[in-house]
């Protein structure tokens, strides 16, 4: 007789796959993906560490889901902004303010995913999370070409630019300290979006106005 999983024995798997998840991004949060070690996840998640490796075989592939959860939730985040905004132009601008307060608002979670130096190999899930995000910055710039509000360009190459400009602005080693105050983190997110739009080609003072317009997410204004 094949043994059929109920309902809530599914569940029950699933919640737990995630508080494993939670743990694991809330100790990333707190000191960067070297938190993130099996055993001390497990006592975070409130399981035992053979139940984690239940549901990831490896350190790698903990590290490795908990990137391609950060990077599903972050653009989930940039589309719900960009289809919010009023114009193709006001689109771009609220998905460049949108990686920019996701950075900032976790800045060593957001250097975890990106470039912190880890003892194994999540290369891969790095690239795709990256990826993911240059593709939808693209689409929003290709939108604006396509309505006649920006230039002709190469907008994957554009996009790509425009992801390492606000990564090396806001969380690479070069990255202004002490952000954690929501008015520098507003001017900060204000800055790179006004240079991103710039650089794809919007006038100065169309630019100024779409940031001004660009509503910022509640975690920047509430300093999260």
């Amino acid at each position: 007789m094949v043994y059929r999983r109920t309902h809530q024995v599914v569940k029950r798997l699933a919640a737990r796959r995630s508080a494993i998840l939670a743990a694991a991004r809330n100790a990333a949060a707190e000191g960067g993906m070297a938190a993130v070690q099996i055993a001390p996840i497990a006592v975070r998640a409130n399981v035992a560490a053979g139940t984690v490796y239940r549901y990831f075989p490896s350190k790698a592939d903990l590290i490795s889901e908990l990137i391609a959860e950060v990077s599903r939730d972050e653009l989930s985040a940039i589309r719900r902004a960009a289809d919010s905004a009023p114009g193709p132009s006001s689109a771009l601008a609220a998905a460049v303010t949108t990686v920019a307060v996701h950075t900032l608002s976790q800045r060593k979670l957001a250097w975890g995913i990106l470039a912190e130096p880890v003892d194994v190999d999540v290369t891969a899930s790095r690239l795709a999370s990256r990826r993911a995000v240059v593709d939808e910055i693209a689409s929003r710039i290709d939108a604006a070409v396509r309505a006649g509000h920006l230039p002709a360009q190469d907008t994957n190459l554009a996009a790509t630019a425009l992801l390492g400009a606000l990564h090396e602005a806001l969380v690479g080693p070069l990255a202004a300290e002490n952000m954690e105050d929501p008015g520098k983190m507003r001017d900060a997110v204000q800055t790179v979006t006004l240079l991103a739009l710039r650089a794809v080609g919007v006038m100065d003072a169309r630019a100024r106005g779409l940031v001004v317009q660009a509503a910022l997410p509640a975690m920047a204004r509430a300093g999260a």
